[in-house]
């Protein structure tokens, strides 16, 4: 049976590096290739992905399409200078969406550990809920504090670390951009934007793995866990 090829990526890759010392962090050398081009080859082995957009800063545009010819990813479609804030870089990936999209998945682009099963889980999962995202459960107490001092102690079997991707019907996701540009509000999240027009959205529990590189020690992490998960799946 055929699938359905009805899901376009936005990658969002536009960030400024500030915590890696300047250096852009989907562009660093991570197993046989960079960091992006993990992370794309993770969607372009998703069978429901019809096309990927990478939003990324204009410096960065050469070294990316370089690196997706020599990944041989077929579904890189796009790439677009992204805005000042992560809402903004999404909001300028969505004007070269396919007519055809039905749903649309939001990703760090500096997420290369994603594994493609969990694409396909939280895909499914927005398709039913009408918007999904990967999430694994706190591990720790989680304190809420206020100049220094504890303030409260959430109930951590309700905690989860929020990941990406983050998935979404087309015509709720636009709503939601809407509603946020008519009210001037600006989101770190693409699940709030949704929370906001009081949408619930569906916890699709992933994998540990699915680390964010952000300091310069993220990458040597990255690296171990890419060999494991390499181990793993042959």
């Amino acid at each position: 049976m055929e699938v359905t090829k009805d899901t376009s990526v936005i990658l969002v890759c536009a960030g400024n590096a500030t915590r890696m010392q300047g250096k852009n962090k989907i562009l660093m050398p991570l197993g046989n290739t960079n960091v992006i081009g993990n992370t794309m080859r993770a969607f372009e082995a998703c069978e429901r992905v019809a096309e990927i957009i990478v939003v990324a800063r204009c410096a960065d545009h050469e070294a990316i399409r370089e690196t997706a010819e020599l990944c041989g990813i077929t579904k890189f479609h796009a790439i677009i200078e992204g805005g000042s804030t992560r809402q903004e870089s999404v909001m300028c990936g969505l004007k070269a969406l396919a007519k055809a999209t039905t749903l649309i998945a939001i990703h760090d682009g500096a997420r290369p550990l994603v594994q493609t099963k969990h694409i396909d889980m939280v895909i499914h999962d927005a398709e039913v809920f009408g918007g999904a995202t990967l999430g694994v459960p706190v591990k720790d107490t989680i304190k809420v504090v206020n100049d220094h001092l504890i303030v409260d102690t959430p109930y951590r079997p309700h905690l989860f670390l929020t990941q990406t991707p983050q998935v979404f019907k087309r015509q709720l996701y636009f709503e939601a951009v809407t509603f946020a540009r008519e009210h001037g509000l600006d989101f770190t999240d693409d699940c709030q934007l949704i929370e906001a027009i009081n949408y619930k959205v569906y916890m699709t529990e992933g994998d540990y793995t699915n680390i964010k590189i952000t300091t310069p020690e993220d990458i040597a992490i990255a690296e171990i866990l890419l060999k494991r998960i390499g181990e793993e799946t042959k």
